[in-house]
């Protein structure tokens, strides 16, 4: 009976040993990139496609003027992923996306009733993401914080 307690427990050690082996050999996960402050996406549901190429400005109100930090273009999926500012950081504050709606629009040959739209937002805690996602047709839009 010791012999072949024996064996079972050799078998079952082989059996676990490949996994060890493996499991140890794999390697570690890195952590994930440090995500932007602030991102946008825009969507136009007239067509249910992404918004490309439409123009985005960020602002950020000192005292009672707005402050330009930079400008961007939404990319082929109708997204700016970065937002952030090279060389500033993010501060607590007031802050406004300006998209320029009405070229967008002139450029698919449709008018419409906003030239622009201003989104405006609370930034209250620097550690968190902003994502400020927009759908847009030629009429109306909506915003929501995202994530």
């Amino acid at each position: 009976m010791r012999i072949s307690q024996c064996l079972c427990f050799i078998l079952v050690g082989l059996t676990w040993l490949p996994t060890a082996v493996c499991t140890a050999a794999e390697p570690k996960a890195t952590p994930p990139a440090r995500q932007s402050a602030i991102s946008t996406h825009m969507l136009n549901t007239s067509t249910g496609k992404p918004a490309a190429g439409v123009a985005v400005s960020l602002q950020r109100l000192n005292d009672e003027t707005w402050e330009t930090l930079g400008r961007w273009r939404t990319d082929e999926q109708g997204r700016v992923a970065n937002l952030s500012p090279p060389d500033t950081s993010m501060t607590a504050g007031i802050y406004r996306m300006v998209f320029g709606t009405k070229e967008y629009f002139d450029g698919q040959g449709v008018s419409t009733f906003y030239p622009t739209i201003e989104v405006v937002f609370e930034i209250k805690n620097t550690d968190e993401h902003y994502h400020v996602p927009v759908l847009v047709s030629p009429f109306g839009y909506s915003t929501y914080r995202g994530s």
